[in-house]
């Protein structure tokens, strides 16, 4: 079994590889287009797996054809434009009134503009140089956007997203049992999601938990534990951009953007990643953002490969999943994952409150794909109109300005 990491310079890697060994690999890919980064993340990765003792092939090239050819799993994980594009992204909108955020909002739309392209080109090379039948994992974001448009050309490809694994693992240490036990139901568009349900062996404690533990999942949604009583779901912590606009907005028009917090942590982890000596990954990558996201990776593929059958929360078509959507919408749900790829479950029908919000995001979605592949400024205008946070044609137009050309707002 061969997989490719497609943009494995980038400082998740490590994190990434920590899992990996386990899922018997006869050969490890790790494609990048930096070479300065590639060989730095690339040689701590050999360090790690050396450590692990990996009996498999690694390969670490800047050549896609090499790291696509008979690959059974390609795992894309790219940032088109580096860090210095999600600082744009994160302060570009502000001047407009608008959240700048690297998946949400106009910021977001920005980010899928550039990458929905470079990751269809990345695909139609794995399709004709990849393994039949190889699977496409996304991990690359905007996920819910970049895997409908996959999906769209017909690519056999899935979301992943960190966002439900660090929930169960957030579940487990408040409860105190193993992360195994758990089972979350997490529903509704990526980085647009609520937990309606929490089990453990089978049984729903969402209850329990939010009597004894509401702060801590208020902390960590953002949000005051009064709205997740009423309304008897966890958000995402991406849902305070939307439930708490304002106070948001204000705080990122005063304080130093995520991008640059998160472009001198790369920094810093690339400097400890030159060491020689290391091959563990440090605990600064915690700070970095994507927690468990091997556990979620591995997780996948193994189930995927024929490993095990396994539930894990993934992007993928509605096909009837959640009522009030469309069908080749695509969803983050819980599915059972086999050889064949996978299979949700019917869900409850989502509370009005919840459902209207995420019809708003799935129509913005699809437009944001076809802005994405036209690059026409009246596309781009109609993804912006449709988004909730955006939505008035004024603003609509500066954005649009910035976002294909640059220019400042008026």
């Amino acid at each position: 079994m061969k997989l490719a990491v497609v943009g494995a310079g980038s400082t998740y890697t490590p994190e990434l590889v920590s899992g990996l060994s386990a899922l018997g690999l006869d050969e490890l890919a790790l494609h990048d287009i930096a070479d300065e980064r590639r060989e730095v993340v690339g040689a701590l990765a050999r360090r790690m797996l050396d450590r692990a003792g990996f009996a498999g092939r690694l390969e670490i090239t800047g050549e896609l054809e090499r790291a696509l050819d008979g690959a059974d799993f390609v795992l894309i994980q790219i940032r088109v434009g580096g860090q210095e594009a999600r600082l744009r992204d994160e302060t570009l909108p502000l001047p407009c009134g608008c959240i700048g955020q690297e998946t949400t909002g106009a910021g977001g739309l920005a980010k899928a503009l550039r990458t929905v392209p470079v990751v269809l080109d990345i695909a139609e090379q794995a399709a004709r140089r990849a393994a039949p039948g190889a699977w496409i994992v996304d991990f690359t974001n905007p996920v819910g956007i970049v895997t409908r448009a996959l999906l769209d050309a017909g690519h056999r490809a899935v979301g992943l997203c960190n966002v439900a694994i660090t929930f169960q693992r957030l579940v487990a240490r408040l409860l105190g049992v193993e992360p195994g036990r758990i089972e979350v139901d997490q529903v509704g568009l990526n980085h647009l999601t609520w937990v309606r349900a929490v089990r453990v062996d089978g049984d729903d404690v969402l209850g329990a938990l939010m009597a004894e533990h509401g702060d801590a999942l208020a902390e960590g949604a953002g949000l005051p534990r009064r709205l997740l009583e009423e309304l008897g779901a966890v958000p995402s912590y991406y849902l305070h951009y939307f439930y708490d606009h304002d106070r948001v907005l204000a705080e990122q028009r005063e304080g130093v953007p995520r991008a640059a917090e998160v472009a001198e942590i790369e920094r810093r982890l690339l400097e400890m990643y030159r060491d020689p000596s290391l091959c563990e990954k440090p605990a600064l990558l915690e700070q970095r953002g994507g927690a468990f996201y091997s556990e979620a990776a591995t997780g996948i593929v193994s189930s995927l490969a024929g490993h095990g059958e396994g539930v894990h929360v993934v992007d993928i078509r509605n096909r009837g999943t959640l009522a009030g959507l469309a069908d080749d919408d695509v969803v983050e749900v819980p599915a059972r994952v086999g050889p064949d790829g996978p299979v949700a479950p019917a869900q409850a029908p989502l509370a009005p409150e919840l459902l209207g919000l995420v019809q708003h995001v799935a129509a913005y979605e699809r437009l944001a794909v076809r802005a994405a592949l036209s690059g026409d400024p009246l596309d781009v205008r109609k993804a912006l109109l449709a988004h909730p946070l955006i939505g008035q044609d004024e603003m609509a137009g500066a954005l649009v300005e910035r976002l294909l050309h640059g220019d400042p707002v008026p």
